[in-house]
């Protein structure tokens, strides 16, 4: 049984060059502490919501709550 869909913050990240996947974007989800990855930011972001889904679809097969979607705030810190 799927529940009402949800939406889910998702932050992208360049993958660095030394990993050796040009042209590749890490997909966070910070509010389920997911991460996957994928070729261009559509990749990444095709990739975050199959692995949503799947998460998700998990936890109701397990009579686990799905977890609520939380607020997310991006920002940046600057370090010496």
């Amino acid at each position: 049984m799927q529940g009402p869909a949800m939406r889910y913050p998702v932050m992208l990240e360049s993958v660095p060059a030394e990993e050796g996947l040009p042209g590749y974007y890490y997909a966070h989800v910070p509010s389920l502490g997911l991460t996957t990855h994928g070729q261009g930011m559509e990749g990444a972001l095709d990739a975050a919501r199959d692995l949503v889904a799947l998460w998700n679809e998990e936890r109701r097969f397990n009579g686990e709550p799905v977890t609520a979607v939380s607020e997310v705030i991006l920002a940046t810190v600057e370090v010496a």
